[in-house]
C-alpha cells in the first residue's frame, strides 16, 4: 500500500506532466496558427439619415473585413446631439469616427478639443473651401438649402425664388421652415447673419415671424406639409425635397437667390473626422478614406441629390451646377451660431 508521501510525488509528476503536455500544445498553437487577433472594427457615429448612410457603411465592411459599429442619431436632435455626446465622451472617447450632416458643429467639436486631424489622401481633390485646413475635418457631397413649393397652390408665374419670399404678405401663414435652433436650420440662420449682417439678418426673422411662417421639427416635416398642401411653401434641403420629386408628388424644387444681385444659398457639406483618442485609430483612417471616395460622392448625389464636391466625381444631369452661393465661408458662419441661436430663442421663438 502506498504512502502518503508517495502518493503525493505521483500526483505531482502527473501534474507537472499535464501542465508541460499543454505548454508544448499552445507552443505548437501558436507557431501554427499564430496568436489570436482581435476583431478589427469602427465605431462610427453618424448625423447623416441612416437609410442613406447605411448601405455605404456595410458595403465598406465587406470590401474592408473591418465590422463596423453605428450609432445614428434621431430626426429631430440629429448632429446636435451626437455632438453633444462627444463632448461629454471627451476625456473617454468611444468612436473612432464621426460622420456629421453638416460642418459648423464639426468646427465647434474642433474648437472643443475633441478631434485629431487626419489627412485623407482622398481629399486632394476637394477645394479647400470644404475643408479644414489642418485636416481636423473633411467635407464632401454637400446638400443645397431650397425652397420647395406645391403646384397646386401655387402658380408658375407667381413661384417664389428668394428666402424674402417669406417675409412676402400673399404667403402669410401659408410658409413653413424647419426648427432654426437644430441641424442645418441653425446653420442657416447663422449663415444668414454672416452674410447679412446681424440687424438685417434679426429684421428678416421678425418679418417671417410677422408673417405666420410655422416653424416644423425637421426639413422632412416641412416636406411633408409641402406636399400635403398644408403649406404652399417651405425651406428645406436638397435630399428632402428629393424624396417628394423621386415620389412625384405635386411639388417644384428652386435653388433661391441665384440671379445678379440675389444673396445666393448656402451649401452644407457632410463632414467626416477621426476623434482624439479613436480606439481604433487605423481602423478609422481606413473608414475615413472609404467615405471620402468618389464612389460614396456619386452614390449619394444618385440616392439623396446630394452635390459632388470632388473634382473627380461625376455630376448627375438632375443636379445643378454653378450654384450661386451666399457671400460666408463656414468659419464665419460659425462664429455667428451663438448670437443667431440666441436671438432666435429669445425672439422668435417666444
Amino acid at each position: 500500500m502506498k504512502n502518503k508521501k508517495t502518493i503525493y510525488l505521483e500526483s505531482k509528476k502527473l501534474f507537472l506532466g499535464i501542465a508541460l503536455a499543454v505548454a508544448i500544445f499552445l507552443i505548437i498553437s501558436v507557431f501554427l496558427f499564430g496568436t489570436p487577433k482581435e476583431e478589427k472594427k469602427v465605431i462610427v457615429y453618424v448625423s447623416h439619415d441612416q437609410d442613406i448612410s447605411e448601405p455605404i457603411l456595410k458595403e465598406f465592411e465587406k470590401s474592408s473585413g473591418i465590422k463596423v459599429e453605428a450609432l445614428y442619431d434621431t430626426e429631430a436632435t440629429k448632429t446636435v446631439g451626437l455632438v453633444n455626446r462627444l463632448i461629454v465622451e471627451k476625456s473617454n472617447p468611444r468612436a473612432d469616427v464621426f460622420w456629421n450632416n453638416e460642418v459648423i458643429r464639426s468646427i465647434l467639436l474642433k474648437n472643443e478639443n475633441v478631434l485629431q486631424p487626419y489627412c485623407s489622401p482622398n481629399a486632394n481633390d476637394i477645394p479647400s473651401i470644404y475643408k479644414d485646413k489642418d485636416c481636423y475635418w473633411t467635407g464632401f457631397a454637400a446638400r443645397a438649402r431650397v425652397i420647395l413649393y406645391n403646384t397646386e397652390k401655387i402658380s408658375e408665374k407667381d413661384s417664389p425664388n428668394s428666402l424674402y419670399d417669406f417675409t412676402n404678405p400673399k404667403w402669410k401663414g401659408k410658409a413653413c421652415i424647419s426648427n432654426p435652433l437644430l441641424g442645418t436650420g441653425s446653420a442657416l440662420t447663422a449663415a444668414l447673419f454672416a452674410s447679412l449682417g446681424d440687424e438685417n439678418a434679426k429684421e428678416f426673422y421678425l418679418k417671417m415671424k410677422d408673417n405666420g411662417v410655422s416653424i416644423l421639427e425637421s426639413p422632412s416635416m416641412v416636406r411633408d406639409q409641402v406636399v400635403s398642401g398644408e403649406c404652399w411653401l417651405g425651406s428645406l434641403d436638397t435630399d428632402d425635397a428629393h424624396d417628394a420629386l423621386v415620389a412625384k408628388k405635386p411639388v417644384i424644387m428652386v435653388f433661391p437667390d441665384q440671379d445678379k444681385e440675389g444673396m445666393g444659398t448656402v451649401l452644407f457639406p457632410n463632414s467626416v473626422m477621426m476623434i482624439k483618442g479613436a480606439p481604433h485609430p487605423e481602423e478609422a483612417k481606413k473608414l475615413i478614406d472609404f467615405i471620402l471616395t468618389s464612389k460614396v460622392e456619386e452614390q449619394l448625389a444618385e440616392s439623396a441629390m446630394q452635390i459632388p464636391l470632388k473634382a473627380n466625381s461625376s455630376v448627375p444631369e438632375n443636379i445643378q451646377k454653378n450654384i450661386k452661393q451666399m457671400d460666408a465661408t463656414y468659419e464665419q458662419i460659425y462664429e455667428k451660431l451663438n448670437v443667431s441661436s440666441e436671438f432666435i430663442q429669445e425672439v422668435f421663438l417666444r
